[in-house]
């Protein structure tokens, strides 16, 4: 699965990289995240409760900063494990750039997942990367000060209804994401 996307967050770079790097921010904005703490240097640990469809899991997870270029952007790489639901990981690479009194987020991530988790079909788990994504970026633009202008937000996955969280971009992703997201997925 490939995810990219932009955001616009109403805050200056400094500002949206210190959140970045913040895990008690990145736990509030990330639905479903029961722990996200520093685990060493340029690493997290983190639980995320997720579901998609029927079945639901806890997701333990590892997500390691690289190629770390403060505060224009770093490199994600995140590896979960969901018992019998499968598991996640992936790399997502982060740029932030300055754009009027504002900050521009790109992402691009990679996930690969396996066990149940690969059993619910491509379009169901980009359609909930996608919401997720969403999801978290609209909460943590509201947690620097301002909701994101209507359609600021362009994470390029297929519309859908499914509620997971994704911590790829976060994680992503996260980008990563993310981004987390990141990036779980149930099935």
């Amino acid at each position: 699965m490939n995810l990219t996307g932009e955001f616009h967050l109403p805050a200056p770079r400094a500002t949206v990289w210190a959140a970045l790097n913040d895990p008690a921010i990145l736990k509030d904005c990330l639905a479903g995240c029961e722990v996200f703490e520093a685990d060493g240097d340029n690493a997290f640990r983190c639980v995320v409760a997720a579901s998609i469809g029927p079945v639901k899991a806890r997701f333990n997870a590892k997500v390691t900063l690289s190629h770390i270029d403060a505060p224009k952007g770093y490199t994600l790489a995140f590896d979960g494990q969901g018992g019998a639901a499968g598991f996640g990981r992936g790399e997502s690479q982060v740029t932030l750039e300055e754009s009027g009194a504002g900050t521009l987020l790109r992402y691009t991530a990679k996930a690969q997942i396996g066990g149940k988790l690969a059993q619910v079909g491509s379009r169901l788990i980009d359609a909930a990367a996608k919401k997720v994504t969403d999801d978290f970026f609209a909460q943590f633009a509201a947690r620097l000060g301002a909701a994101p202008a209507a359609g600021s937000g362009t994470a390029h996955a297929p519309p859908g209804d499914t509620h997971i969280p994704l911590w790829l971009i976060v994680v992503a992703t996260v980008g990563f994401v993310l981004v987390v997201v990141n990036l779980l997925r149930g099935s």
